[in-house]
C-alpha cells in the first residue's frame, strides 16, 4: 500500500512475454490492442514483470483481456485474466462503496463525526480542531497519520481491525481535519472498522456480502480463501541495490485499505457498474448520485496535485476526466482507470513491486487507443526508448546544480541513473527524441534535454559540476549513532547520511532528505513523499546508539547487522569443517571444454605497495577456521599486470590496495559452499560451476590509506554477508560510499568487474579464457 494513488496524466527470471488471451480482442479495438500488446511484451521483459494482467472495457462488456508472464514461475504456469492478484488500495474502492451504500438506506451519515459511530476511536484533538468524519476519511481530509502504530504497512502479526483502530488513540493529527489532503491508510481502516462496529459483522464478511458478492465478483475477497490461494500470482520484491526475493503474504490490519484479492475480470465488472449508472444485471447496486458523489472533488480547496472524491482519484488524461486509484501492496501494482465520458476502463496488474508507473504507463496508453479506436480516428503512436551506449552513460554520469536544487546522474552495471537532491525515487534515464526520458519499474515520462553540456528539466536548467577530487568530509557526529538499519527483515528503514544531512530510504524505493529538529527528531519532507507531515524520533541508548526510531508513529527497533563496528562477518558451518575438508580433497573439480589459455600465475606479492590481509589463512573469517596454510595472493599475469596498474593510479590520489583473497583452489570454494547455510549461497561460488577465483582471475580487496597505513572505511565490512555489501548499497556514509566507489571505479578501468553482491570482488574480463585450478599456493612456488 505504498504509491497507492498513481496518476499519471499527460505526460532473476525474465518471464516470456507471451499472451495468454482470456478474452479475444473485439472490433473496433484489435488494431488498437496489437499496439497496446507491444508496449506490454516489450515493459514485461524490460521491467522484469513476472506476471502481469490486463483487461479492457467498453461500457457493459470486456473487449479484451489478458495475461503475460507467470502466475507461478517455478511450475511455468501462464499468468491470464483469471489470475488472481493483491490489488492494494483498489481495496479502498470497495470499502467506500459500502458505506455509500449505507448512506442511502439512511444508516449513516458521512458528515456526522465518526465517533458516532466509532466513541472508542480517540484520537488526540488539538483545541478548535474539528470532529473527523467519515467524508474526511474517505476523501483523506482527515489529518491522521498515514500508517497506523499497530497492523501497519510494516506489520507483520496480523492484528485485528479492532486492536489496529484503537492503537491510534492518543496520537495527534499531521494536519487539522479538513484543512489539506494527507492520504491515510490507517483513515480507511477507521472508516472499515465504522462498518463493521455499525453493522455488527466482521468487515470482511460484510463487505463480500453487501458488495463483492453482488457485483458477480465470484474470484475475489478480503480474505485469501483457499480459491484465491490457488490463482495468486507469486510476487517478487525488489531493492535498489539488486537484490530480489519473493514477497511477503502476511494480511495487514488496516485490511479495508488495501487487503483485497482480486482479478481484471472481476475488477472489470465493477467498472462495468459504474459505466450502467449503479447497475447490476439491470438491478440497482448503487445510486447514480452516490456514483456522481463519489467522482466529485471534495474540499474543493484542494492543495495538492491531486484531487480525491470519495475513494476515487480523480484527474485528467488529454483533456478527459479520468477517474480510478493506483494500489501498491507487497509485490504487486495495480491500475484501476476509467473515462467516465467515453466510458471506457481499463485495470492491469503486475506482480513486481512497486511498478504502479508502468501498470499505470500501459493503462494510460491503452485508454488513448481506445479512445482513437473507438471514434475511428488514427492511433496515436507509443512513445519508446533505447538504452543509453556505455560511453553515453559514462559521459553523463556527475552531479547537476541549478541554484539549491540538485541531479545526480550515476552508473550502475551499464545503466544510468538520476536521483534529485529532493528526494524521490533513483530512476533510470534512456535515450529518447530530443535527450532522456525517466523510464523505470517506478516512473516514466519526465524528460531531460541536453544542450552544451547542460540538462534541463521542466522549467530547472542544471549545469555539471566538476567531480569531487577529494573525499566528502566525516559525517556530522550526532548522526554516528543514529546511521543504520531499523525494522523489519521485509521491509528495513534505511538511515545514512548523504551531504552532510540524514535521508531515510523506506519502503525500499522512496528517498527522503529528513530536516533535522532536534538531536533525535527528525522531518519528513513537508511536501512530497508517501510521509510528508510526519517525523522520526530516535531513541538512544547511555553511549548514543539509537536503539529504535518511531518513524511515523511506527515504532522500528534497530537491526542487529553481524560485521558492523569493524567486526568479522560470522556464519555458523552446517557441517564439522574436518568433514567437508574431507569431502572437498576428496572430490573432484567440474570437467570444461574447449580451449584455454596455460596459466601463469603470479605471486601479487611482486607489486610494489600492496599490502595484505589473507584472512582464509586464519580463523579471522566468516567461518572462523584457517583453509590456506600459507598467507599468499596469485592471480594469472594479464590480471596481475592491471592490479598493478590500478594500484599505481591510485597512489596518486594517496591510496594503496590491500588484497584479501585471489586464486583460490577450487577445494577451498567446495568447502566454503558445503558449509555455508543454505541462504547464504549468493555470497559464495558455486563449485559445481567453479568460481573465477579458481581461475585465478578473481580478487578481493579494499583501500588503504598510504599516509596512515590503514585500511579505509567504506560501508560494510569484508565477506559480510548482507545487503550492505552489495556495490550499489545506499547506506552509511558520503564519505564510505565515495572510497568504494573510486574503489571500483579505478578497477573498472582497467578491465575489472564488480560482483553484483560485493564491493569487495572484482573479476578481471579474461576469466573465461582460463580454466578452474586446484593447486595449493605450495604447489604453485615449487
Amino acid at each position: 500500500m505504498r504509491c497507492l494513488v498513481a496518476l499519471v496524466v499527460g505526460c532473476a527470471l525474465v518471464p516470456r512475454a507471451h499472451a495468454q488471451p482470456s478474452v479475444p480482442a473485439a472490433e473496433p479495438y484489435r488494431a488498437a490492442v496489437a499496439e497496446a500488446e507491444k508496449l506490454i511484451k516489450r515493459e514485461v521483459g524490460d521491467k522484469k514483470l513476472p506476471a502481469l494482467s490486463v483487461a479492457l472495457v467498453d461500457d457493459q462488456k470486456v473487449v479484451w483481456a489478458a495475461g503475460y508472464g507467470f502466475q507461478d514461475r517455478g511450475r511455468k504456469t501462464p499468468a491470464t485474466a483469471e489470475t488472481v492478484y493483491r490489488v492494494g488500495s483498489v481495496s479502498k474502492l470497495f470499502t467506500d462503496v459500502a458505506v455509500m451504500q449505507l448512506v442511502e438506506d439512511g444508516k449513516l451519515d458521512i458528515d456526522a463525526p465518526a465517533a458516532k459511530y466509532v466513541p472508542e476511536f480517540k484520537p488526540s484533538y488539538k483545541d478548535g480542531e474539528k470532529p473527523i468524519t467519515l467524508r474526511m476519511l474517505m476523501s483523506h481530509r482527515s489529518g491522521l497519520i498515514r500508517e497506523p502504530p499497530t497492523g501497519n504497512y510494516f506489520d507483520p502479526s496480523e492484528p485485528s481491525l479492532e486492536k489496529t483502530v484503537l492503537s491510534m488513540n492518543g496520537i495527534g493529527l499531521v494536519y487539522p481535519p479538513a484543512s489539506r489532503m494527507k492520504y491515510s491508510n490507517a483513515a480507511i481502516g477507521v472508516v472499515g472498522y465504522t462498518l463493521q462496529q455499525s453493522q455488527k459483522e466482521q468487515f470482511e464478511k460484510y463487505v463480500q456480502r453487501r458488495v463483492i458478492d453482488p457485483l458477480g465478483m465470484n474470484a475475489s475477497s478480503f480474505l485469501p480463501t483457499a480459491g484465491v490461494k490457488k490463482g495468486l500470482a507469486d510476487a517478487v520484491m525488489w531493492t535498489y541495490h539488486g537484490k530480489e526475493f519473493p514477497a511477503p503474504t502476511f494480511e495487514l490490519g488496516a485490511a479495508p485499505a488495501g487487503c483485497m484479492y482480486s482479478t481484471v475480470l472481476d475488477l472489470a465488472k465493477f467498472q462495468s457498474c459504474l459505466f450502467a449508472g449503479g447497475k447490476v444485471g439491470g438491478k440497482a447496486f448503487l445510486k447514480p448520485e452516490s456514483i456522481k458523489e463519489m467522482l466529485s472533488p471534495q474540499f474543493s480547496e484542494s492543495d495538492a496535485l491531486r484531487q480525491f472524491g470519495l475513494g476515487f482519484v480523480l484527474g485528467e488524461l488529454d483533456g478527459q476526466k479520468r477517474v480510478g486509484h493506483g494500489g501498491a501492496i507487497y509485490g504487486f501494482a495495480t491500475e484501476f482507470a476509467l473515462l467516465p465520458g467515453e466510458k471506457l476502463g481499463v485495470v492491469v496488474v503486475s506482480s513486481r513491486d512497486s511498478s504502479n508507473a508502468v501498470v499505470t504507463r500501459i493503462a494510460n496508453d491503452l485508454l488513448r487507443l481506445a479512445v482513437a479506436a473507438k471514434a475511428g480516428k488514427p492511433l496515436p503512436a507509443i512513445e519508446t526508448s533505447e538504452p543509453l551506449k556505455p560511453e553515453e552513460v559514462r559521459a553523463l554520469v556527475g552531479r547537476y546544480r541549478s541554484g539549491d536544487r540538485w541531479l545526480d546522474l550515476s552508473e550502475s552495471f551499464g545503466r544510468l541513473f538520476v536521483e534529485s537532491g529532493r528526494g524521490g525515487s533513483r530512476i533510470e534515464l534512456r535515450k529518447a527524441p530530443g535527450g532522456l526520458v525517466a523510464d523505470d519499474v517506478t516512473a516514466w515520462g519526465a524528460r531531460y534535454t541536453l544542450t552544451d553540456g547542460k540538462l534541463t528539466s521542466g522549467k530547472f536548467t542544471f549545469e555539471k559540476e566538476e567531480p569531487r577530487a577529494a573525499p566528502p568530509a566525516d559525517a556530522p557526529g550526532k548522526f554516528a549513532g543514529l546511521i543504520g538499519e531499523y525494522g523489519w527483515d521485509h521491509l528495513p528503514l534505511i538511515i545514512y547520511e548523504k551531504d552532510g544531512q540524514l535521508h531515510a530510504l523506506i519502503e525500499l524505493t522512496e528517498i527522503d532528505p529528513l530536516t533535522q529538529e532536534s538531536d533525535d527528531v527528525f522531518a519528513f519532507p513537508p511536501d512530497r513523499g508517501m510521509y510528508y507531515g510526519e517525523k522520526l524520533v530516535f531513541s538512544r541508548d547511555k553511549a548514543g546508539r539509537a536503539t529504535k526510531v518511531t518513524c511515523a508513529s511506527v515504532v522500528m527497533d534497530r537491526r542487529k547487522l553481524d560485521g558492523e563496528n569493524g567486526e568479522t562477518f560470522k556464519v555458523k558451518p552446517v557441517k564439522p569443517l574436518a568433514e567437508v575438508r574431507k569431502g572437498a580433497l576428496a572430490a573432484t573439480p567440474p570437467v570444461e571444454k574447449g580451449e584455454f589459455l596455460k596459466p601463469d600465475l603470479v605471486d601479487l606479492a611482486t607489486i610494489e605497495g600492496v599490502k595484505f590481509d589473507i584472512r582464509y589463512a586464519t580463523d579471522n573469517n566468516f567461518l572462523s577456521a584457517p583453509f590456506y596454510t600459507s598467507a599468499k595472493a596469485f592471480m594469472q599475469k594479464p590480471a596481475a599486470a592491471a592490479l598493478a596498474r590500478v594500484h599505481t593510479k591510485l597512489k596518486e590520489q594517496g591510496y594503496g590496495l590491500l588484497v584479501f583473497d585471489a586464486y583460490r583452489p577450487w577445494h577451498v570454494t567446495k568447502m566454503f559452499w558445503d558449509a555455508t547455510p543454505e541462504k547464504f549461497h549468493g555470497f559464495v561460488a558455486d563449485p559445481s560451476k567453479g568460481s573465477r577465483h579458481n581461475r585465478g582471475c578473481a580478487v578481493d580487496l579494499a583501500l588503504y590509506d598510504l599516509k596512515t597505513g590503514k585500511p579505509i572505511e567504506v560501508v560494510s565490512g569484508y565477506d559480510e554477508f548482507s545487503n550492505r555489501a552489495f556495490p550499489g548499497y545506499v547506506g552509511g556514509t558520503s564519505k564510505q560510499r565515495w572510497h568504494r566507489d573510486l574503489l571500483r571505479r579505478a578497477m573498472e578501468a582497467e578491465g575489472f568487474a564488480v560482483y553484483e553482491e560485493e564491493w569487495w570482488h572484482f573479476d578481471y574480463k579474461d576469466w573465461k579464457k582460463y580454466p578452474i585450478l586446484n593447486k595449493t599456493f605450495e604447489e604453485l612456488t615449487r
